[in-house]
């Protein structure tokens, strides 16, 4: 592909917006932060400014070898539907005609069947949408002589009727959808090194919520690979939302305290409130609405009805578990999906397997974990535990792991 275009056409990018389109009054905040999380995924990419045309964003390239680094670029915004390469052309038909062709120049003819979809935003345009369809496809044939297909087409060619141009554009490249990043608030998520946590903090981002992600592990009780996998699946989601921050806080001592003085079968929920306190207090620090996990109903021991009932008494803040219906099989095929699962997969020693019993129990009552709490002082436990943590914020390739494992040893 040339990257070079003829003066007369100009390279530019089509992000055609998701939820945002139907947010009316609100439309213009939405838009916004929209374009500042385009601006932020294309930072180190040569482009013009970003412009709002209606429902879409125009985003201007200085030419085509721009294009890939684009494309994976704007895959990681939420809040986009769909995004086309397209050039700028006049209003007249014949302009419209020769805007295709060098389209089909640069991207090369249709690859089999091809419809046209047209839209105009400017009512008053002489010829309908139908009638442009019918002109441009004929047009498309004639030069091609690719057969036209309108309900399963391996290529869509599309032009929006603007009301000072018309852009022509090719096949569409889903986007994730969903809502910008940052228009639904921010929450704190714990994250684990498994498959769960990730997702349910990606999902959290796709309605539009700035996450700070908290894991928490046991080193030096345990080898400290899940801090590792946290480093690294806060690396990757970081790139689906400006200025990820994780925070990593070491409870091995806690556990161990909480351990000594309580029942065996006790300890994961009382291991996994003690956790829950921690991310309440980073939460209202963070000035986050809520907090997330990553449970899913069943799966586990501490994921009973009754357990998640005890775990989630200790927050008042809302406790958000966005995998709650989901099986592992479900769970797993999204974690492929967002690019989670290789980190993921990696064997590591989870904070909860530590001074942990054969029997867990998987009914406790909120009576029993209170009384059991009496044994040791839950608040001094949260705050010699926050007193350990490392903040990662900034570039997260910088993020050194040595950092977290020093702070838990001093």
């Amino acid at each position: 592909m040339n990257g070079r275009v003829d003066s007369g056409y100009k390279p530019i990018v089509v992000a055609r917006v998701h939820e945002v389109a139907l947010k009316g009054a609100n439309r213009p905040w939405f838009m916004h932060t929209l374009v500042q999380n385009v601006e932020h995924a294309l930072r180190d990419v040569p482009h013009e400014r970003v412009r709002v045309r209606n429902t879409r964003l125009v985003i201007p390239i200085p030419g085509l070898e721009t294009w890939p680094t684009v494309r994976e670029r704007l895959s990681w915004v939420f809040g986009v539907a769909n995004f086309s390469l397209a050039l700028e052309t006049g209003l007249r038909q014949e302009e419209i005609q020769a805007g295709l062709a060098k389209l089909m120049e640069l991207l090369g003819p249709p690859s089999g069947s091809y419809r046209v979809r047209a839209k105009r935003t400017n009512k008053s345009y002489p010829l309908t949408s139908p009638e442009l369809e019918r002109e441009l496809g004929q047009f498309i044939k004639d030069r091609t002589g690719a057969p036209v297909n309108l309900t399963e087409p391996d290529v869509t060619y599309q032009v929006e009727i603007l009301y000072d141009r018309a852009l022509v554009s090719g096949e569409a490249v889903k986007g994730p959808g969903g809502l910008p990043v940052g228009v639904s608030g921010r929450v704190v998520v714990l994250l684990s090194g498994g498959f769960d946590s990730p997702v349910a903090a990606y999902r959290m981002m796709k309605r539009g919520c700035f996450v700070t992600l908290v894991h928490f592990h046991a080193y030096p009780y345990v080898r400290p690979i899940s801090i590792e996998k946290a480093v690294e699946i806060a690396r990757h989601l970081g790139r689906y939302q400006p200025g990820v921050r994780l925070i990593v806080v070491p409870i091995g001592d806690a556990q161990r305290e909480i351990a000594l003085a309580s029942q065996p079968a006790l300890r994961v929920v009382l291991y996994r409130r003690l956790m829950m306190r921690i991310a309440t207090a980073i939460a209202y620090e963070q000035g986050a609405g809520a907090v997330v996990t990553g449970e899913s109903l069943g799966q586990v021991s501490s994921q009973t009805l009754e357990n998640m009932r005890v775990i989630g008494a200790v927050t008042d803040l809302p406790l958000l578990r966005p995998l709650v219906g989901f099986n592992k099989d479900e769970i797993l095929g999204e974690a492929i999906q967002i690019g989670t699962e290789p980190i993921s997969r990696v064997p590591d020693d989870d904070c909860c397997t530590v001074f942990i019993p054969r029997h867990p129990a998987t009914h406790a009552t909120l009576a029993q974990a209170e009384e059991a709490e009496q044994a040791f002082d839950s608040q001094a436990l949260v705050a010699s535990s926050l007193a350990q943590r490392t903040d990662y914020q900034g570039d997260p390739a910088t993020w050194d792991v040595t950092l977290a494992l020093a702070a838990a040893t001093r």
